[in-house]
């Protein structure tokens, strides 16, 4: 595991006793509401909104996180809202290791980072280890948003059709369901408000062809 990677997401989320809102992300409640719920795959998952929403939804999730102090918040509101028969929350450095089984969902949400994170790898990796007929699920940032520093905006933000390109997966084996650029409002930290950009993009393994995971 790299060492540099891990404190600097344990010092993330050691720098306050709350990161991120505690809501499931839009986008991924959009596109999951209306399947039928299966196996879910949360990389990433952070302090476990989405994968309790997955939850409560009637989805058997696994949810990885390089952080151990997210980890444990995670499981901690998921007992709170009992959910934890329904979640197998596991330690990763998706860099280096990636939970195995298949997967019916598997989502990549925010799934940047500062610090190392070989994140074409990590997505390919989860591409293989979607279900036939099931979907992978990635959102990106696709641009910074209006109170980021002015270095950010410096930052090359992949559109799209670049992320699925990187994938290299075969088009007879996966359909392109959903890649284009979403708008929604959003409050800064500061209590600013401002127009945000998702990337949205869905790929379906079509059935009939193998996943390799």
């Amino acid at each position: 595991m790299n060492i540099d990677a891990k404190q600097h997401w344990e010092e993330r989320y050691g720098e306050r006793d709350r990161v991120w809102s505690g809501r499931v992300n839009t986008r991924l409640a959009e596109i999951a509401a209306p399947l039928d719920p299966g196996r879910a795959l949360d990389l990433g998952c952070g302090e476990g909104a989405d994968a309790i929403w997955l939850a409560e939804h009637g989805w058997q999730v696994t949810a990885v996180d390089i952080s151990e102090t997210a980890l444990q918040r995670a499981a901690e509101d998921a007992r709170v809202r009992g959910v934890s028969d329904h979640i197998n929350f596991q330690h990763h450095d998706l860099s280096d290791s990636f939970p195995s089984g298949r997967y019916d969902l598997i989502s990549a949400q925010f799934l940047h980072s500062t610090v190392r994170l070989e994140r074409e790898d990590v997505l390919r990796r989860a591409a293989g280890a979607v279900e036939p007929g099931g979907l992978l699920v990635i959102v990106d940032h696709g641009e910074p948003p209006p109170w980021a520093r002015e270095h950010i905006h410096d930052h090359h933000f992949p559109s799209p059709d670049e992320v699925v390109e990187s994938l290299n997966l075969d088009a007879a084996q996966w359909e392109r369901v959903r890649a284009e650029p979403v708008e929604r409002e959003a409050t800064g930290p500061d209590g600013e408000t401002g127009t945000l950009v998702d990337n949205v993009i869905v790929l379906k393994r079509r059935r009939g062809t193998p996943s390799r995971g």
